[in-house]
């Protein structure tokens, strides 16, 4: 099993974090606070106070004159800087660092980390082209789910599964598969699926349906292994759901969705609250399927168009090799 170590990973926007306050954040298995100051600087250090193991993610932040802030461990109050200092109490000795910052690097409003591993691919560039064209609507589904990375990335790169696990949300007929486009760790699928004729009663019964038009065209963007981008039309507007992954260990993976959109219609401000419920719930239901599924299971039946899952074990396969590779 393996959390793709090398590959760069949003660790979040930076309207996810509330200014001066602590957050814990996972990632290859170690936790890190993460905190945004008054000036936007955003920090992360490890999550374990070097004094005696309390959580930094559970204290607070006390500003500095210049606009900058430490954390607080909630055990002795010691108050650490960006580098992981601190001054004993009843002294005026700053002591050495105990701690390795996290590796942070900030693009626009979006925060990449390497983890602390030599990079193996660039940051994609795409989710600074996707803030520069449309509006920041904001985010969801933050959620961490019980599942290894390779789940995740297959059932979000399976596009026979709407029928099934999203049967109640979309009623999608068929899914008529027109092309995919294989660019070794980026990638492009393109299908439409028609979705159940509704009447205006229908859909009044299920307020969810007037965001969706009659045949879902989906251009789906991927950048291996952390971004899956929707590019849709809704009857208000493009929008760009960004969804993305995250390993926290080896068991858990975290996924959330950024959204983005080009309103069409006046009211399309009205419904972004809307929009982002709808796609809260399609997490939510892809993270029910995802408890129901037994992970070890070999696949004896293959469907048509699994051409996306097949890239995502094609790469994940050409990672490992390449990580043997170095090693040796």
């Amino acid at each position: 099993m393996s959390m793709l170590e090398g590959a760069p990973w949003l660790l979040a926007h930076k309207s996810m974090l509330t200014t001066n306050k602590p957050h814990k954040i996972a990632l290859y298995g170690k936790d890190y606070v993460m905190w945004k100051d008054c000036t936007e600087k955003v920090q992360a250090l490890p999550n374990t106070c070097p004094h005696m193991g309390a959580m930094l993610s559970e204290g607070w932040c006390e500003t500095q004159p210049d606009g900058k802030s430490k954390v607080v461990c909630p055990f002795h109050a010691l108050e650490f800087d960006s580098d992981g200092c601190t001054i004993l109490p009843g002294t005026e000795k700053k002591i050495l660092s105990q701690m390795q910052p996290l590796e942070l690097i900030i693009k626009d409003d979006f925060i990449w980390s390497y983890g602390g591993y030599e990079p193996k691919i660039p940051i994609p560039d795409i989710l600074e082209k996707i803030n520069r064209d449309y509006e920041f609507i904001g985010y969801t589904a933050n959620t961490s789910v019980k599942t290894d990375l390779r789940s995740m990335l297959l059932i979000m790169h399976d596009y026979n599964h709407q029928n099934g696990t999203h049967r109640d949300l979309f009623e999608i007929t068929e899914v008529r598969f027109e092309k995919f486009i294989d660019n070794g760790y980026h990638s492009e699928a393109f299908f439409n699926t028609p979705t159940k004729p509704k009447t205006f009663w229908e859909k009044l019964k299920q307020p969810n349906q007037f965001l969706l038009p009659d045949v879902i065209q989906a251009h789906l963007e991927n950048y291996f292994p952390s971004l899956v981008i929707f590019h849709g039309n809704s009857p208000f507007g493009k929008i760009a759901q960004c969804h993305l992954f995250v390993p926290e260990t080896l068991t858990k993976t975290r996924t959330y969705i950024l959204l983005f959109a080009e309103a069409s219609n006046p009211l399309a401000k009205l419904l972004q609250n809307q929009f982002l419920a709808l796609s809260k719930v399609v997490v939510e239901q892809d993270t029910d399927i995802l408890n129901k599924i037994y992970a070890n299971a070999p696949q004896k039946i293959k469907l048509n168009n699994e051409v996306g899952m097949d890239w995502v074990q094609h790469n994940f396969t050409n990672w490992q090799k390449s990580a043997a590779t170095i090693a040796e």
